[in-house]
């Protein structure tokens, strides 16, 4: 356990991060896992509406630091590349 204040307050910071990374990295890859199901199932329509918040998710990813920039931008490209198919 932390003692001086500091450490107390890096650990705080810590698990806020932490909490705040995890919900961006479980949000992608469930709408990630989305597109490809319905890519798989013909459904391109319908998986290049989901993409749009795909983008807002990975590029606030990258903004917070959970990704970095070129990370996102090539997650987008590669899953537009597939619904384009």
């Amino acid at each position: 356990m932390p003692i001086t204040k500091s450490a107390k307050k890096a650990l705080r910071q810590n698990i806020k991060r932490r909490i705040r990374n995890l919900i961006y990295k479980k949000k992608t890859k469930d709408l990630v896992k989305k597109i490809r199901v319905l890519v798989s199932e013909k459904k391109n329509e319908e998986a290049k509406k989901i993409l749009s918040q795909l983008y807002k998710i990975l590029d606030k990813s990258a903004k917070a630091g959970v990704i970095k920039k070129n990370n996102a931008s090539r997650r987008k490209s590669r899953l537009t590349k597939l619904c384009n198919k």
